[in-house]
């Protein structure tokens, strides 16, 4: 039996890293004057995989847009994987903002990844798994072709890959 060689295409972020980044834009907000006496906090819920921005005005929203921005593209967390949901009012004369960050492919995501390889013509397979989208074939070199061209694919969600074997 001919050796099979395989690797998974994920659409994941580090949840440390998103983390550290939530905790460096804190940090830098409770020093910052222009966000002094603002009532302004980031509140992240890891399990839902949503941060909630709460502000004071929208010009301290932007700022505190880019400010988690900054600190997210530094701790190597793709913007691709942030989803910003139209700011709210909240009590108290207040704006509130959702950022969802995108975990896991979608179906049509997922579909898009398989076409994307399958119009390669190399002599691998794709298969939606979940999640996940498993890759295999019987040549490392056929294998490395595929993950080149699909680094080099334009999407509107981060790609990885993993379990190569």
């Amino acid at each position: 039996m001919a050796q099979q060689y395989s690797f998974d295409v994920v659409s994941e972020v580090d949840q440390k890293e998103v983390n550290n980044a939530i905790n460096q834009a804190r940090k830098e907000i409770d020093q910052r004057y222009d966000f002094k006496g603002s009532n302004t906090k980031i509140d992240w819920n890891p399990k839902e995989h949503t941060i909630v921005l709460h502000t004071s005005d929208d010009m301290k929203l932007r700022a505190l847009t880019e400010t988690l921005n900054g600190k997210m593209i530094k701790r190597g967390v793709s913007m691709k994987a942030l989803s910003y949901e139209k700011p709210e009012q909240a009590s108290g004369s207040t704006l509130r903002q959702t950022v969802k960050i995108k975990h896991g492919f979608e179906g049509e995501q997922a579909k898009q990844i398989t076409k994307a390889v399958k119009d390669l013509k190399l002599k691998v397979q794709a298969q939606i798994q979940g999640d996940a989208v498993r890759i295999t074939g019987k040549s490392k070199d056929d294998l490395q072709a595929a993950i080149a061209a699909l680094k080099g694919l334009s999407v509107d969600f981060p790609v990885q890959f993993t379990n190569y074997r």
